[in-house]
């Protein structure tokens, strides 16, 4: 326990708020609200005013941030820094905080056809709880995502990544806490003069490495032929929303070939020739990379033996392609799910070897 050798002893080693803010990368801000509000702050204060940070104090506030990075609501998670550390007021801890909205842990047996879906905080968003990020009424593990995002905690977006996969499935999983959380960091770095541009970097890894991990952990696909391609158009480098849905390909046992950002028209349809692809899907994030004659051109790209070509399905997958013309025979899928449904539908219906479904034109994405 704490302070054993008395406060005024660890307050000889005591740190500023500010150094204690850079230590666990949060702002100074939201140290001095956490003293304020929920009582996490330190045992001694310099001239009876000033807050000094010792040792003990610093571990108790490691403890609220670990807590709060994993979904746990503020209030709880000081109750359990403190009783944990024998901070001011503390209890006597009874186990591990109760938090109804946090994701349930592996003791909790789920049905895997089946996963639970994490549902938004009926509190709404709350004060500070984003640290700083314009979140909105998202789930309790996306706003832990997001405070251990801006806080540069790598092990503890590791964590809560990997367990919100394998509780609520990988489209849950990036529906409602990956890309919400993604989205508040890339409009606060839009609107902040570049400032946060370390944290969408960190995050994006972190995210990506996730998907990368799901992908590889999931049975293989049950025929290596007609494989689903997928590219992002030749000026596009955001590449996170395929790597989902390469993900979900694997969990379904669906063959895919991922070939990332930017790809060059030539190289594009040198692989719809060379692999025969059963759909291609091109991923287009802003309209300005969005290219209807390449998709026609791919969508026209035959492959095969002489007699027996065949052109794959083609589908234009991201906000890019929003609001334009593109023409028949183009499937645009609004979210994950759907491309992952749509897909799957299309393997089934030709008995997994993959081959293009005429006049399809669902609108959406």
């Amino acid at each position: 326990m704490r302070r054993k050798e008395g406060p005024m002893a660890e307050a000889a080693h005591a740190i500023t708020t500010g150094a204690v803010a850079r230590r666990l990368g949060v702002s100074p801000t939201t140290v001095r609200s956490w003293d304020q509000r929920y009582g996490i702050g330190p045992a001694v204060r310099a001239n009876g005013k000033h807050r000094r940070w010792a040792p003990g104090d610093i571990a108790m506030l490691e403890e609220m941030c670990r807590l709060t990075a994993a979904g746990v609501p503020p209030g709880e998670a000081a109750r359990a820094a403190r009783a944990t550390h024998g901070g001011p007021g503390a209890a006597a801890p009874t186990g591990p905080p109760q938090n109804r909205d946090a994701p349930q842990t592996s003791q909790t047996p789920q049905t895997p056809q089946t996963p639970q879906t994490p549902s938004p905080s009926p509190r709404g968003r709350q004060p500070g709880s984003g640290n700083g990020l314009p979140l909105g009424n998202v789930t309790p593990e996306c706003r832990g995502l997001a405070r251990a995002a801006v806080r540069l905690d790598g092990p503890a977006m590791e964590s809560l990544l990997e367990q919100v996969v394998r509780d609520y499935g990988l489209v849950a999983a990036w529906e409602q806490v990956m890309a919400p959380a993604l989205h508040a960091v890339g409009r606060k770095w839009a609107s902040s003069d570049d400032r946060y541009v370390e944290v969408e970097h960190l995050l994006s890894w972190h995210v990506s490495t996730a998907l990368r991990r799901r992908a590889v952990t999931s049975p293989g696909p049950f025929d290596a032929t007609n494989p689903v391609v997928l590219a992002c158009v030749p000026a596009e480098a955001h590449t996170l929303p395929l790597e989902a849905l390469a993900a979900g390909l694997a969990e379904r046992g669906l063959p895919y070939r991922m070939f990332g950002g930017a790809v060059p028209v030539e190289a594009l349809i040198a692989v719809v020739r060379r692999s025969g692809p059963a759909a291609v899907v091109l991923w287009s994030q802003a309209r300005s990379t969005a290219a209807h004659a390449l998709a026609t051109c791919v969508a026209d790209t035959a492959s095969g033996v002489r007699g027996a070509r065949t052109t794959p399905l083609v589908v234009l997958a991201g906000p890019g392609w929003a609001g334009r013309g593109a023409g028949t025979g183009f499937l645009r899928p609004t979210g994950l799910r759907e491309a992952l449904d749509a897909i799957l539908h299309l393997y089934e219906g030709l008995g997994g070897g993959g081959r293009r479904g005429q006049g399809e034109d669902p609108t959406g994405f």
